[in-house]
């Protein structure tokens, strides 16, 4: 397993336990560093998963917003957690990482589906976040931009 897939998965997992203890401000932080000591111990990206976590918790309206617009058929609450949390990563990295190319993006998110969701998540995510991928190609946001200077 790559690095980066390692961290998208404790990154999901992390995000999976916050969703299912009700977002609890201030629990995401202590949540991720337990699964990184407990999955990861001596895994050299933290920071990869750190971003993921922390810019999904930043734009979580936004990015609930996007699956509610793309899902209408599937209110929030009523996806499966993993679904969510896997759609969550999904959006965060093609709308707000720049770096993160949209095709592993979304292969990455499909993958995550496949693993831990059920028998129909990776069919699922792939539908939202590709019609998301499309809409934003026809909006011109699509293009790789630079990441920004820190």
């Amino acid at each position: 397993m790559s690095n980066r897939h390692l961290a998208r998965t404790i990154a999901m997992q992390s995000l999976y336990e916050w969703d299912f203890k009700g977002m609890s401000q201030g629990g995401l932080h202590p949540i991720l560093k337990h699964n990184l000591k407990e999955f990861a111990p001596d895994f050299d990206d933290k920071g990869f998963a750190e971003s993921i976590v922390e810019g999904v918790a930043n734009h979580l309206e936004e990015i609930n917003k996007l699956i509610t617009k793309y899902a209408p058929e599937w209110p929030l609450e009523q996806i499966t957690i993993v679904d969510r949390n896997v759609l969550r990563i999904g959006i965060f990295e093609l709308k707000f990482s720049p770096e993160i190319p949209p095709k592993v993006a979304i292969n990455e998110a499909i993958e995550l589906a496949k693993t831990f969701g059920g028998e129909s998540s990776g069919k699922f995510v792939n539908g939202v976040l590709g019609t998301i991928f499309k809409k934003m190609e026809e909006q011109g946001e699509s293009e790789q931009k630079p990441p920004a200077e820190k």
